[in-house]
């Protein structure tokens, strides 16, 4: 694919992206995205995350988490899911990975044991930047 980054997700979300834009978990780490692996999202496609935030506003799967498996998706499958099984494997991999290392991957318990009134959910949003630029990394180099 090689769309060349010049920044890591994580590392544009360490130095604030999104800060001053009041944007949910979901929403930073797509936009965020866009910008880093120049997906090419318009401000109307963007507004497909907005609904994953704060675990799809039930709590659920972690919205920086769903953020990520949209962007997954956008560079790593062709036309649909049910092409090959890559987009599941890499699914699997996100949240596994991103369990070993917050311990779920749910809204709930992440927000007890990570949020802070200062920080917000930045420390659960920039874990899953993390993960996500390890996983696109690699397989950029296999396409």
């Amino acid at each position: 694919m090689g769309w060349g980054t010049t920044m890591a997700l994580q590392e544009l979300l360490e130095q604030g992206f999104g800060k001053d834009q009041d944007l949910n978990c979901a929403e930073k780490i797509l936009y965020g995205a866009n910008i880093a692996y120049q997906l090419g999202f318009d401000a109307e496609d963007l507004k497909v995350a907005a609904g994953f935030g704060g675990g799809m506003a039930i709590e659920s799967v972690c919205g920086a988490l769903t953020g990520a498996i949209m962007v997954l998706g956008r560079l790593f499958v062709r036309e649909r899911a049910h092409e090959s099984d890559r987009i599941k494997e890499l699914t699997k991999e996100l949240f596994a990975t991103y369990t070993e290392a917050m311990g779920s991957i749910c809204c709930a318990p992440l927000k007890d044991a990570h949020r802070t009134e200062e920080l917000k959910c930045q420390t659960v949003i920039i874990e899953a930047a993390r993960v996500l630029d390890e996983i696109v990394n690699r397989e950029d180099g296999q396409e």
